[in-house]
């Protein structure tokens, strides 16, 4: 699996490792049904703590992009609820956006930007094609 974690990064590990899944989801990395790599294999793969890929699978779980099975292990399953997703991202952007206004950050600017990252999502995806 291809995980790259900055360990100088104030953000921590298991977020990191947590974004990278649901970023490799988002451009067709990986698909539904596809089984990620046990918390050992992928903790000693990257170097670090069990516990840390642990919380990050208990995480992409309780986000619904995950779904832990005892004999599989963790399997990418995303959960289709529009609704909750939407409401989730109304939330994070709300306060992604009041940063921006407090620094100058124009509508037109954010809205450019939300739609050069859908744009490298949508490259992305027809990459892996």
């Amino acid at each position: 699996m291809d995980v790259i974690i900055d360990f100088h990064s104030e953000e921590a590990i298991y977020v990191q490792l947590c974004n990278q899944i649901i970023f490799g989801i988002a451009t067709n990395k990986y698909h539904e049904g596809d089984i990620l790599p046990s918390v050992r294999q992928l903790a000693e793969e990257i170097g670090i703590n069990m516990h840390t890929v642990n919380k990050a699978y208990a995480t992409l779980k309780r986000e619904g992009f995950v779904q832990l099975d005892r004999r599989k292990g963790a399997v990418i399953k995303v959960d289709a609820d529009k609704l909750r997703v939407l409401d989730n991202m109304r939330k994070e952007f709300g306060v992604v956006v009041a940063r921006g206004i407090c620094n100058g950050v124009t509508r037109r600017e954010a809205h450019e930007l939300i739609d050069e990252l859908y744009n490298e999502f949508e490259v992305q995806e027809f990459e892996e094609m």
